[in-house]
């Protein structure tokens, strides 16, 4: 994986940065959080306001102009493309059948209103049981498959509102 890094500023603004550019950046440590820079021969006074480390979310003042910075290195980028970020939840809309396999007991019913964690349904494969939990607070909109029904991987069981 490559020490790459994306910033975001202001939320309006990305810019992509290499390792190779953070050893050229002409920057010296003045103070605590303080620093004196050199872009273009311009000289720059930057100070971190305020830094939410876990959330690698900062406030910095360049020459009393406030900017929020955010910082997502190649890894970060990777876990968020893959929807795994800290902190979010995806809004999970549909439950698909992970394997094949044989619908052993649903416990829900359409138009029922379901609690993260309550139990959806029970799916019989690979001489196991598999129950489904509930990923989010929700209103069950429809249910795909019947009782004794054999599903493939990937097909649609429960959907919500």
């Amino acid at each position: 994986m490559s020490n790459s890094f994306k910033l975001s500023v202001n939320n309006q603004n990305t810019f992509d940065l290499s390792e190779s550019d953070l050893k050229n950046l002409d920057a010296v440590s003045v103070g605590n959080a303080s620093f004196h820079v050199l872009k273009d021969s311009k000289p720059y006074q930057a100070v971190i306001t305020n830094a939410d480390f876990n959330h690698k979310k900062y406030t910095v003042k360049v020459n009393n102009n406030s900017y929020s910075v955010t910082i997502a290195s190649a890894l970060d980028q990777l876990i968020h493309e893959m929807g795994f970020d800290i902190g979010t939840a995806k809004q999970v809309n549909a439950i698909k059948a992970p394997m094949p396999g044989l619908i052993l007991e649903i416990d829900v019913t359409v138009g029922q209103a379901v609690k993260e964690n309550d139990n959806l349904l029970i799916l019989g494969a690979m001489k196991m049981e598999n129950s489904f939990l509930s990923p989010r607070d929700g209103v069950i909109k429809s249910i795909a498959v019947a009782v004794g029904d054999a599903v493939e991987k990937g097909q649609l069981l429960i959907e919500f509102e």
